[in-house]
């Protein structure tokens, strides 16, 4: 659109929430899956439809994070960085995208957050907390770190094209390979130093 106006604004708000959605949950379902186990089986007042209180949590802070990914598009549209069909129009926008993850993927910060979303029976057991409101407040929280460990990879969202199909199922594929496998902790300083490779060759 030519004309961004409030209800185009909130499109592209629910456009980046979906796509959120859609990118995050596939990585969270173990914790919800090993919550849900748990809840049904918890003599407190936890039941099992309290995991959607949790998932709940855990989406609202992705939401927020659309709100900040909209911005920085808007911004980067106004200063014609990205064209209209959401890609990159210069390579040292790309390239300097690609540099900032590779190096957020190399910090002490993305470990600890790695860390985190890596365990999440650890998760639960120093975070528990019974009733709808403390399904929702772990959630949150565990959104959080989530949010915390890949927030630079979503950039790589504006490098590779907003609505780039491939871009979304490879980044998808790499933040669950990185929380669920064994050694996703080595993953991300691979990815990472991969990332500022190709961002300088870029």
């Amino acid at each position: 659109t030519a004309r961004w106006d409030v209800p185009h604004l909130l499109l592209l708000w629910a456009m980046w929430a979906v796509m959120m959605t859609g990118m995050m949950l596939p990585s969270a379902s173990p914790m919800l899956l090993l919550y849900g186990f748990v809840a049904r089986r918890s003599a407190q007042a936890t039941t099992a439809h309290h995991i959607y209180a949790l998932a709940a949590g855990y989406l609202v802070v992705w939401t927020v994070f659309s709100l900040g990914a909209t911005a920085l598009q808007r911004g980067l549209a106004a200063l014609l960085l990205v064209s209209p069909m959401m890609e990159t129009t210069k390579p040292a926008v790309g390239a300097t995208l690609l540099f900032l993850a590779g190096v957020y993927q190399l910090t002490p910060f993305k470990r600890a957050c790695l860390q985190k979303c890596q365990s999440p029976l650890g998760f639960l057991i120093g975070r528990w907390r019974t009733g709808f409101s403390g399904a929702f407040g772990m959630g949150f929280e565990h959104g959080a770190y989530c949010v915390g460990c890949c927030w630079a990879l979503m950039l790589l969202l504006f490098a590779g094209g907003v609505m780039n199909l491939t871009v979304i199922a490879a980044l998808t594929v790499l933040v669950a390979f990185e929380k669920l496998a064994p050694f996703g902790t080595y993953s991300a300083r691979i990815s990472g130093v991969l990332l500022v490779a190709a961002g300088l060759w870029m």
